[in-house]
């Protein structure tokens, strides 16, 4: 339907392109060719249209322009290749359902021809030769190689529209006068243009060397920040004018010299840190990092730990949020939940936890089965393949029940409501060597929180800031056991005094 602006629009339109209705309808994206005249006939009898909406005549099925659109895009762009393929619609009409499907595709482009920048001191000399010219304005432009308007163009923009240069034969004082007004303008200019080309470099060397904006205000930095830029710029420009364009003092300014010349007083705990932080899968953060240099009789506080991650771009990958799933099904009867999110525990073997998770590598898909203490979190025993099978958690019992055997622990073995914990397989193993059965609420992961920090630290720290396109299924598999080792062994852990739970063990006294 059109309503009736658009129809006056069009015939108005029509009227002013000489009647031409292809052109009109290309500019307006509407109506055919035929419906423009009929409006114009109605429109040239009653100088007037009927007032309302006119229905539109669709030739083409919505179907049918879709399918053009899409043997355009599919076949190289082509309007003709895709009019002679199908054989409708015409050009224009093609360029109007595509705008009408992709609007983004609409583009113009503006193009200027290339202009030939001149220097400030051309000009300059310029304008003092027309207007202490002996000669003619034409010539002066036709030996500078311009036209006369850019030659008074450049009258204007340094001078101003109110300065004659018609310079007609004068007595000599008069000249002389002007020249010296002439001059001393020209000498104001020459300072503001200066002042601005200071403010200019300024700001670009604020941006390149302190990465701040264009925008930042000069005098709001610091005067060690301010100190840089002088050191920058100042075989450039003399140290006074830039000492006063930034407002800092003389003596500040010498003062920060000396301090940036000082060698650099941590430059051995620098190379300690990236050390630590490269050794241990760049996972950590400034209070483990303190921690692990404590080791290395290293000692500084956490904040010049933190600055210095900072200014080296030592940063740990942040944990990227999941989408969370819950779980579907019974099978059979599930044991109460004994932890009730309860995850210390007094001593060794009291409180395991276990579970599955996935890692997806372009090569294929591992999963990892571990058993975890509460105690400590250490890891007590792991099985990692391929596929999630029963095998993959039976493995992973036994090797924790030959754990526990001499010691006649019996812990609880707390999980989810997963498959894998009803099977026979492993409900056998569990009466066999007597350990007592617990599994969260449906669908609850929150209720085996303490093993899901494992896998999220775990992924965080391994898995999500590298690239694996190049790795095989047995290579991630070997690096996945490697960092599941160094986890016992040495990755510090804050809450257990700066030691690993290997060592932490060994401080009590206790066999790992």
């Amino acid at each position: 339907m059109y309503s009736y602006e658009d129809r006056i629009r069009a015939v108005e339109l029509y009227i002013s392109f000489g009647k031409r209705a292809a052109a009109t309808v290309l500019q307006l994206g509407y109506p055919n060719v035929k419906a423009l005249k009929t409006w114009y006939r109605e429109y040239e009898q009653t100088r007037d249209l009927k007032v309302g909406r006119v229905a539109t005549w669709q030739r083409y099925s919505d179907e049918q322009k879709q399918a053009a659109v899409d043997h355009y895009l599919e076949h190289g762009r082509c309007l003709a290749g895709t009019v002679k393929a199908l054989g409708y619609p015409c050009t224009e009409t093609l360029i109007v359902w595509i705008e009408e499907h992709h609007p983004e595709m609409r583009h113009q482009v503006l193009g200027h021809a290339a202009v030939v920048p001149r220097s400030p001191e051309l000009k300059e000399a310029a304008v003092i030769a027309l207007c202490t010219r002996q000669v003619s304005a034409q010539a002066i432009a036709q030996k500078l190689a311009v036209s006369r308007p850019t030659l008074y163009n450049w009258k204007n923009q340094l001078l101003g529209r109110e300065t004659s240069s018609s310079m007609k034969r004068q007595n000599d004082s008069s000249i002389d006068s002007e020249q010296t007004e002439l001059q001393r303008q020209l000498e104001s200019l020459r300072r503001d243009i200066r002042q601005l080309q200071l403010e200019r470099d300024l700001l670009k060397k604020a941006n390149e060397l302190l990465k701040k904006g264009l925008g930042v205000d000069l005098p709001l930095l610091t005067n060690r920040e301010k100190t840089i830029l002088v050191d920058a710029l100042k075989q450039t420009y003399v140290l006074s004018e830039l000492l006063i364009e930034l407002g800092l003092a003389r003596s500040s300014y010498f003062y920060h010299r000396a301090c940036l010349r000082r060698p650099d007083k941590y430059a051995t705990e620098r190379l300690a840190i990236k050390d630590v932080y490269d050794c241990n899968h760049r996972c950590y953060g400034y209070r483990r990092m303190r921690a692990a240099l404590g080791k290395q009789q290293v000692y500084i506080s956490e904040k010049v730990v933190q600055r210095l991650m900072k200014q080296e771009c030592l940063v740990v990958t942040a944990t990227r949020r999941r989408r969370y799933g819950s779980y579907l099904g019974e099978i059979s009867p599930a044991p109460e939940n004994l932890i009730n999110r309860d995850f210390q525990a007094a001593i060794p073997n009291a409180k395991w936890l276990t579970d599955i998770t996935e890692f997806q590598i372009p090569a294929g898909k591992v999963y990892l089965s571990p058993i975890i203490d509460c105690f400590d979190g250490l890891v007590v025993s792991w099985t990692i393949g391929t596929r999630p099978d029963a095998d993959l958690v039976n493995t992973m019992l036994d090797a924790a029940i030959e754990t526990v055997a001499r010691g006649g622990d019996r812990p609880i073995v707390h999980s989810d409501r997963g498959a894998h914990y009803r099977w026979p397989g492993w409900l056998s193993r569990m009466n066999n060597a007597k350990l007592t059965r617990s599994m969260s609420r449906k669908g609850c992961s929150p209720d085996n929180s303490a093993c899901e920090g494992f896998f999220g630290r775990l992924k965080t720290e391994l898995f999500y800031p590298r690239n694996r396109k190049a790795i095989t299924v047995e290579q991630f598999i070997q690096i996945i056991n490697s960092y599941i080792h160094w986890y016992n062994e040495k990755r510090i852990k804050i809450s257990l005094g700066s030691l690993s739970p290997r060592e932490y063990r060994e401080s009590l006294g206790i066999a790992a």
